[in-house]
């Protein structure tokens, strides 16, 4: 097998052009970020409530999350012998300008954000080395944001995730679209937002794409680059391995996971999300929760009529609590079956 090519972003080598995907809340932390970059790939921490574990997390829980942050950030480049180092953050996150500027302040090298337009990246990033991606599901979306930026600040972002129908957590997408649109059909959709993104690059130099949703073994890579993509972005998989910050229960229940497990959930984000089948997912379907604290972590979310605190869903999963909790997963869970390592995975797909 021939060794995958490396991609440049700016002045950032990818030697591996595989993107660890974010997962919140507490699956990848500084543990796996810094274990996949020094593998060669790009280590994401997932912004969302790193400091949940921290003791002034109830009473002041942005302090306790951007403190949290900030370290997370600083032990990932520790361990990740020089590698690169990212933080995904969802656009609707409560002060999401603050999330930045932590990163900036750092040493982050990456920011790649979803779960919204992050049309303010550019202005919040001016002047900095931090590069930059929004994640897309549609050729509408990539435009929106290229012609703004373009228009506004005469740039575009350093580099472009698209997010396809088969990715775990939130989607871009509508529940029939995530549950019945298929890998076939969706790579026309890939194929014109590469080719859009390329024609810039006449002005901008080449912006390098990374397919994220549903990637799991080299031949899903092999699949990617064919159509234009400098890479992919990879998170389901690493659920299973020895560094994963996630708690043993977390990474059993997706072990466990067969593939008619797998579920599409509406989000109180607004978006609909793919998740594992669960006590908790079934009883969401007929009623609510009630939230009995509001951690002000996303905008617009109204607590007093939310179905449920996803804050408290996806923390009771991070700390290993299998069915009273929210079990965001991709469509592929069904296929980890053991817990192995980060550099296991990297051999395998790279060799």
């Amino acid at each position: 097998m021939i060794k995958l090519k490396g991609v440049r972003i700016g002045d950032l080598e990818i030697s591996v052009p595989i993107i660890q995907g974010g997962m919140g809340i507490g699956i990848s932390l500084w543990r796996l970020a810094g274990a996949v970059a020094a593998q060669g790939g790009v280590g994401v921490i997932s912004a969302a409530q790193p400091g949940f574990l921290k003791d002034n997390f109830a009473k002041e829980p942005l302090k306790a999350n951007l403190e949290a942050l900030a370290d997370n950030i600083r032990k990932a480049k520790e361990i990740s012998n020089n590698g690169i180092i990212g933080v995904n953050i969802m656009r609707v996150t409560t002060k999401f300008d603050q999330y930045v500027q932590c990163c900036v302040q750092s040493g982050a090298d990456v920011i790649i954000s979803g779960a919204g337009l992050p049309l303010e990246l550019p202005e919040l990033l001016k002047d900095t080395k931090v590069k930059f991606a929004p994640i897309v599901s549609s050729l509408r979306a990539t435009q929106l944001m290229f012609k703004r930026w373009e228009k506004k600040f005469g740039r575009v972002s350093d580099f472009l995730v698209i997010e396809g129908p088969k990715a775990g957590g939130h989607l871009g997408f509508t529940p029939a679209e995530a549950e019945n649109l298929t890998n076939e059909e969706y790579d026309q959709e890939v194929v014109k937002i590469v080719d859009y993104v390329n024609s810039f690059e006449e002005k901008f130099g080449h912006i390098p794409v990374f397919f994220a949703g549903g990637v799991y073994d080299r031949a899903d890579i092999d699949h990617y680059i064919s159509l234009g993509c400098s890479g992919v972005q990879m998170a389901t998989r690493f659920v299973g391995t020895q560094e994963c910050d996630a708690a043993d229960g977390f990474k059993e229940a997706y072990i466990a996971a067969k593939k008619e497990d797998v579920m599409i959930v509406k989000s109180p984000v607004g978006l609909p999300g793919r998740a594992i089948r669960n006590k908790f997912t079934t009883e969401r379907e007929t009623s609510r929760q009630p939230v009995e604290r509001c951690f002000d972590c996303i905008e617009k979310c109204n607590p007093a009529t939310t179905h449920y605190c996803i804050s408290r869903a996806l923390m009771q999963a991070a700390v290993g609590e299998k069915d009273n909790s929210l079990l965001f997963c991709g469509e592929n869970v069904w296929r980890v079956d053991k817990i192995t390592t980060v550099k296991e995975i990297f051999d395998e797909l790279n060799s």
